[in-house]
């Protein structure tokens, strides 16, 4: 039933004007606040959704996400090679999904393709007071 409903909310996003955007960064990823609401029978959790795009090559840096984030995406578009804490690391292609846990590690972030762009919906159920949802992993 929580994953219907995650994945409910991840349709209803998809129509919400951008709120408000991170920009660019140097590595080619773009991410995006696309949506934000409290979660009215669960006092103090907001579910929060972002569009992360990657430039043909490009990535993000290593990361954790908000302590407690819950974190369910989907790739809209392209392919993306991710892997979390030890696991293997997985392509994942349009129409695929994967999760993240409250505090796994997020090492290995990318476009696959170095010709076409790509993109995936992140949908966070996180406590409404936490603001940072992506925090770098120093090298």
């Amino acid at each position: 039933m929580f994953l219907r409903i995650l994945f409910a909310a991840a349709l209803a996003v998809l129509s919400v004007p951008a709120a408000f955007a991170h920009g660019a960064a140097d590595d080619g990823s773009r991410v995006t606040l696309i949506y934000e609401h409290a979660l009215p029978n669960v006092p103090g959790k907001s579910i929060k959704a972002v569009m992360v795009e990657y430039q043909p090559g490009g990535s993000s840096a290593a990361h954790t996400h908000a302590p407690s984030a819950f974190i369910f995406a989907t790739v809209l578009q392209g392919a993306i090679r991710s892997q979390v804490n030890d696991g293997p690391a997985t392509t994942y292609r349009a129409g695929e999904s994967f999760s993240e846990m409250p505090g796994d590690r997020h090492a290995v972030s990318e476009n696959v393709s170095t010709t076409e762009p790509a993109r995936l919906l992140a949908v966070f159920v996180v406590n409404t007071d936490e603001t940072e949802l992506t925090i770098p992993i120093p090298r």
